[in-house]
């Protein structure tokens, strides 16, 4: 799951942009890893007894005979179906650059041409940062707020660093109109609470290290780059009290704050904040939201003249973060140290596998669409839509046999379910915003930034011109080729890709409990985030409304707690899950893997030990210690190997087709066990 690491490392460490983190070929930065904060995972196979250990023994052949890559952080079902795909699409794709296989698609030429750019690194490392040099000179060139507020406008237009970030989306007071939000910047560590330990400390020794040599090969001096890098940390850390943590962001409710423009633009006496959003949008809204209130009241106090330098210095290593892997390989070498620490990870991808994505980012749906339309049948298709519209009438019919809602609640609820959007494979019309990715040759004096940087800013623009529209309910937030699923609260949407409707979670070949026990629990965990703590705030429209009876949503909160207990606390990799930060997620697993079952029951041919051995293989999974230590801060899912064993504590069905014991590992008291959905 190449593709599924770098997107999962974004999340989680927003400054690392795209492919920074897993480039080239560095003997210094691997030392580096092997010497970091704590040594990789290290698997003790042993024979684990299913009635003790499900997920172990289930599991116990692939994790013995299985190795985590060097240039991987972690490997599992989702990684190992992501690296096939990868590895298809790349040969398919250089037979057609080759001109071995005819390419009968614009949008998807522009797309070949552009990857031949990113995997030129000749001509990469030739042109050193020199592509670079004029955006860091419009920072350098910035002597007071005065000249910031003049270029900001057309900064944020282009996706240059920025005090705070504004986007066009729906709006969850009103979901079938788009809206303007205003968001905090991001921190230089993974998470708040980083800031508070030794071990966020030796990261950002780490960081100012990286930051500085990528500085020296931009052409400041070692002092200059020094001094660069000391602003930048100190301005970071007057940041920090205001920014969410994980935990604190995983409310989406907390997200929505609207205020009138007046109010927004009142926020900071040293930026024309009335200018700025009128440049963006083409007009002065009535309210902006507010995703981040603690940061944007106090943001005068941090955004002002007496700051100036340091948040100028702060521009200029968000920038160099941001823009760096687009250039040489000495700035990937660079840039991967500090996050191979983070991470853990040993080795350097490829550089033929950053190329690839690199290129492949801006053109997601274009390689998405083409690898749905080559590699995914009609018939899987059909199938997987007649399981999720049979999901939902499990659902319906749970919903009518609940025993702890009242009835209008459930009515309000099943009108949500009948107005769920399904996409499955692929989109079948192409965005139209493809068409105008041109790209600009190296003979024609483009480079891999320059191309970048004109494709953000075409793609920026149609998302601000999206203010004020109706919002596509049909657009699609995944590409084809992405092995994932997901459902978005305010569209009322659930997506799975084509790239997931294979082994282990979905084939013909497989049984039907074994489908049911993979893609199926996938599908119902989807439906089921409809009613997690946070699906539960929005209506069947998707639009932020309370639907639930007073008496119905304190039922609701009871259980959801219950949740938040039974995986508090829990011990995995040296430290502890957060039952709070996870909840909306095992809330889902629970609903998910439940609802899964009973059309499993109810099959001709039903077979629980396939169902429940399938769903113990979707999980399963080997990564580094840090990548472990920094998902259980910051991820809003619970550890594979917990996901997979704790849902099956809950459910009757388990004990009785393995014959689980009270005295066995995998024995959970019945009242400590948690129904939701």
């Amino acid at each position: 799951m190449k593709k599924n690491t770098k997107l999962l490392l974004l999340a989680l460490s927003i400054f690392l942009l795209l492919t920074g983190c897993n480039n080239g070929d560095n003997p210094s930065t691997t030392s580096a890893a092997e010497e970091s904060i704590s040594e990789e995972t290290t698997t003790e196979e042993t024979e684990a007894r299913l009635e003790d250990d499900f997920y172990e023994a289930v599991n116990a052949q692939w994790l013995a005979g299985t190795e985590l890559p060097a240039t991987d952080i972690m490997v599992g079902a989702f990684t190992q179906i992501s690296d096939a795909i990868e590895e298809q699409l790349m040969s398919d794709f250089e037979s057609m650059k080759k001109g071995d296989t005819e390419v009968n698609n614009a949008q998807l030429d522009e797309f070949l041409k552009y990857y031949a750019m990113t995997e030129d690194y000749e001509t990469r490392n030739a042109q050193g940062n020199e592509p670079l040099v004029p955006y860091l000179e419009q920072i350098d060139n910035l002597s007071s707020m005065e000249d910031l507020d003049t270029v900001l406008g057309d900064w944020m237009t282009q996706g240059m660093a920025s005090p705070f970030s504004m986007s066009v989306m729906a709006d969850m007071g009103n979901a079938s109109v788009n809206a303007l939000y205003a968001s905090a910047p991001t921190l230089y560590l993974p998470d708040v609470s980083y800031y508070e330990n030794a071990t966020g400390t030796q990261l950002l020794e780490y960081f100012s290290q990286s930051v500085q040599e990528c500085l020296v090969l931009s052409g400041y001096t070692k002092e200059e780059a020094s001094s660069i890098t000391a602003q930048a940390i100190e301005f970071d850390a007057l940041l920090v009290p205001y920014i969410k943590s994980a935990e604190e962001a995983s409310e989406y409710t907390l997200m929505y704050n609207p205020i009138t423009m007046s109010e927004f633009a009142a926020y900071c006496s040293s930026l024309d904040l009335n200018n700025l959003v009128s440049k963006l949008v083409g007009t002065l809204p009535e309210q902006i939201i507010v995703t981040d209130p603690a940061f944007f009241e106090v943001m005068d106090e941090l955004v002002n003249e007496e700051n100036f330098e340091i948040m100028k210095s702060w521009l200029t290593v968000n920038t160099l973060y941001s823009l760096s892997s687009y250039l040489s390989e000495d700035y990937r070498n660079a840039m991967s140290s500090y996050s191979m620490i983070l991470t853990g990870q040993m080795e350097m991808e490829e550089p033929q596998v950053v190329a690839y994505y690199l290129a492949s980012t801006f053109y997601s749906e274009v390689v998405g669409n083409y690898y749905g339309e080559t590699y995914f049948g009609q018939e899987a298709k059909e199938d997987v839509t007649n399981m999720v519209n049979n999901m939902i009438d499990v659902y319906i019919d749970r919903l009518n046999n609940n025993d702890w809602l009242g009835s209008e609640t459930i009515n309000a609820a099943i009108t949500k379910l009948e107005n769920i959007s399904i996409q499955i494979g692929y989109p079948e019309e192409l965005n139209p915003i493809y068409s105008q990715l041109i790209v600009k040759g190296t003979d024609d004096g483009g480079t891999v930034l320059s191309n970048a940087m004109a494709f953000s800013k075409i793609l920026l623009a149609d998302n601000f011109a999206k203010y004020g529209t109706e919002v596509d309910r049909s657009a699609w937030s995944l590409s084809a080729d992405t092995v994932n699923a997901m459902y978005s609260p305010l569209t009322n949407a659930i997506m799975f890709p084509a790239a997931i409707l294979q082994e282990p979670f979905y084939s013909l070949e497989q049984t039907p409990s074994e489908n049911y026990g993979g893609i199926g629990a996938v599908i119902a965990h989807e439906i089921t985030h409809a009613f997690d703590n946070n699906g539960a705030q929005f209506d069947e429209c998707g639009n932020l409304k309370n639907w639930w009876t007073k008496e119905d949503y304190a039922a609701f909160e009871e259980r959801t707690t219950a949740m938040v207990e039974l995986f508090d606390g829990l011990e995995h990799a040296g430290g502890s899950v957060n039952g709070q930060l996870t909840v909306s997620e095992n809330i889902a697993d629970a609903g998910g893997i439940s609802c899964a079952l009973e059309i499993t029951k109810s099959l001709p041919d039903a077979n629980l030990e396939e169902f429940f051995t399938n769903w113990a293989t979707i999980w399963r999974m080997k990564a580094t210690s840090q990548i472990e230590q920094l998902l259980l801060t910051l991820d809003v899912h619970a550890p594979n190997k917990l996901r997979a064993n704790v849902q099956l504590q809950n459910l009757e069905e388990f004990y009785s087709t393995f014959d689980i014991k009270e005295e066995d590992g995998m024995y959970l008291p019945e009242d400590k066990r948690v129904n939701i959905w």
